[in-house]
């Protein structure tokens, strides 16, 4: 496995959050979601996903990494078979289920060759999508981030940019800023309620640059998170949930993951000038992704509570301190 020299000298010291972050509320990880549990879910689900699992589920373990309240567990049979299953109810979460059922169909167009777990099958009817997924031996990378397995997932992002260049037909994939236009304006409600910010035209500005930068037509997960990378028992990481792959240039994902590792107290700015993906990236660019990430987390962070994932909002407030700390790093800000 490769490791960069700045995480191979990264010590002790180095790896933990900076006095201002250590300030902030932790987000809980691994135990972020409220989800369905086995027992649950109605008898005519769990028995057509015993009859895809081929014996009756004795061991049903929830995973409680994400921000989602879906179903989301791995099962074992009574005769050792084993199956990562994912569920939501049209009824009482629509908007969920229908991600779910589009994960399945856009898992469906994606090649093969790609460091993801495999979809084996899909169900959907009137009143469920369920997903049920080969069971991987891993867990999720460990936080703060450990060198070994920080290097691994910006492999994986490295191989999934390759793998999908070109992007394959049939996705229909929109640039990231038409899905999500508060990654630009995000600072246009920063303006308006919090007007005291510091550099809030200098970071306004930059956000809005993104839409200048170039190679914007390329695959972007847009969910590159530790909750939804698995680091197999051999060291090779995996990314998960599919749900919301959009249009960005290729090295916004790794961008994306390194901000968590920055907020870990890792050197990532040493990391960006040596991987494949960023080294060559104008610094202009790297900071206009910053501040389009900070904005549309300090606008995240003040909208109401949602009943159904209890830490959105402490991972919102962690990640806009996160990015406004390294963005004002870069730039020289008080």
């Amino acid at each position: 496995m490769r490791v960069t020299p700045e995480l191979a000298t990264t010590d002790n010291d180095r790896m933990k959050p900076s006095a201002d972050l250590a300030a902030v509320e932790p987000v809980p990880h691994g135990r972020t979601a409220r989800r369905l549990e086995w027992h649950h879910l109605p008898p005519a689900v769990r028995s057509m996903i015993e009859g895809r699992l081929g014996s009756p589920v004795v061991t049903a373990e929830s995973q409680g990494a994400g921000f989602t309240p879906g179903f989301a567990s791995r099962l074992t049979g009574a005769g050792g078979e084993r199956l990562f299953v994912k569920a939501a109810s049209k009824k009482a979460q629509r908007p969920f289920a229908e991600t779910y059922a589009e994960e399945a169909r856009k898992l469906r167009l994606l090649p093969s060759g790609l460091p993801a777990p495999e979809l084996l099958w899909s169900h959907e009817d009137d009143l469920w999508v369920v997903l049920g997924f080969v069971c991987i031996d891993g867990d999720n990378p460990r936080r703060p981030w450990q060198a070994a397995e920080l290097n691994a997932c910006l492999d994986m992002l490295e191989v999934v940019a390759d793998v999908l260049d070109p992007v394959p037909r049939g996705l229909d994939l929109h640039l990231i800023t038409d899905d999500l236009p508060a990654l630009v304006t995000g600072w246009d409600y920063v303006r308006n309620a919090h007007p005291d910010w510091p550099h809030l035209k200098e970071a306004a500005a930059l956000a809005r640059s993104y839409l200048d930068i170039p190679g914007q037509h390329r695959f972007v997960h847009s969910d590159v998170r530790d909750d939804n990378c698995l680091i197999e028992t051999s060291g090779r990481a995996l990314l998960c949930d599919w749900n919301w792959p959009a249009l960005g240039p290729p090295w916004l994902d790794t961008l994306d993951l390194l901000a968590s590792a920055y907020g870990d107290g890792v050197d990532v700015d040493g990391i960006i000038a040596t991987r494949p993906l960023t080294k060559d990236v104008d610094p202009a660019h790297i900071d206009a992704a910053i501040a389009q990430l900070c904005g549309f987390m300090l606008k995240s962070r003040d909208r109401p509570e949602s009943p159904t994932s209890p830490y959105i909002h402490v991972h919102a407030r962690w990640y806009s301190e996160v990015c406004w700390s390294w963005l004002a790093h870069r730039r020289g800000w008080s």
